[in-house]
């Protein structure tokens, strides 16, 4: 099995770690336009060889683990070179951009549409982990437009590095993930600046900042190079969940304003029920 992955940091490399573990006999190239994140993929024992794009037509598998707006001139192109046995997925943030761009690809039955709900806020070849996909979802978006033998060799390579499975179609897709994602790393990203602009002198910041700060604004350290473009590939629904986000905000500012301690109690008291969602959804797991 010809495994190519393009794109070796976080996502695609942890890919990589995951399917050498529990395929012995899988060889993995790496693509990537970033040489030292080649080099370092080949040193930390992550892929086999370096290729290129040009070296597509021996794969049986290729994962494109690039930013998203990125993804969909990558995924063309190599399905535009692939031979028509190989299995294409994205891994991206995103699902309705690229389902639509590819939508009459002469080779969509070659391509999955795929979201691991997995990663940390480190990025390049020497953040990849093994085991991170472990009891991690992994939404599947349009699964009935893959050919079926594709399908079922996707699903035995997540299955085997223990990934649940949810399908969904794209739309549906791409509007959750912006309440429970892409939102958290807005609300990260903007704690962070309100909290630099305000304490210029940095050593107060770190003298004074305790666990809940440091895994408020840990989101904060993700790649800009990647998120940027997700925010703007899903803009529509980013822009509805800040509303109601900042709808929220409001409210307690107000309720600050009246000194209203009471209401602002029974709101996090009624906020509270998220440990039982949250502690469900570690038990499914």
């Amino acid at each position: 099995m010809n495994v190519f992955i393009i794109g070796l940091g976080l996502i695609g490399g942890s890919l990589a770690l995951d399917i050498r573990r529990e395929f012995k006999q899988a060889q993995l190239f790496g693509i990537d336009t970033n040489e030292e994140h080649v080099s370092q993929a080949l040193e930390l024992g992550i892929i086999d060889s370096a290729a290129s794009m040009d070296d597509l037509n021996k794969a049986t598998i290729v994962i494109v683990s690039v930013p998203v707006d990125i993804s969909i001139r990558v995924c063309q192109q190599v399905l535009d070179m692939v031979n028509d046995h190989a299995l294409v997925l994205d891994v991206g943030s995103t699902k309705e951009a690229i389902c639509d761009a590819l939508a009459s690809h002469p080779k969509r039955r070659n391509f999955l549409a795929t979201h691991p709900i997995a990663g940390t806020e480190f990025s390049g070849p020497k953040a990849a982990l093994e085991h991170l996909y472990q009891g991690k979802t992994n939404i599947i978006c349009e699964v009935e437009k893959t050919a079926f033998k594709l399908q079922e060799r996707a699903l035995e390579v997540f299955a085997k590095i223990g990934m649940r499975i949810r399908y969904m179609d794209a739309k549906s897709h791409d509007k959750h993930i912006a309440y429970v994602s892409h939102l958290s790393h807005i609300s990260s990203f903007m704690l962070g600046k309100t909290v630099i602009e305000k304490e210029k002198n940095e050593r107060d910041i770190f003298d004074m900042a305790g666990s809940g700060f440091a895994s408020t604004v840990r989101l904060a350290k993700s790649s800009p190079a990647m998120w940027a473009p997700i925010f703007k590939q899903n803009k529509g629904n980013v822009l509805e969940t800040l509303e109601e986000y900042i709808q929220n905000l409001q409210q307690f500012r107000e309720l600050m304003l009246r000194d209203d301690f009471e209401e602002i109690f029974r709101e996090m008291e009624n906020t509270n029920h998220i440990k039982q969602i949250l502690n469900g959804i570690l038990q499914e797991a």
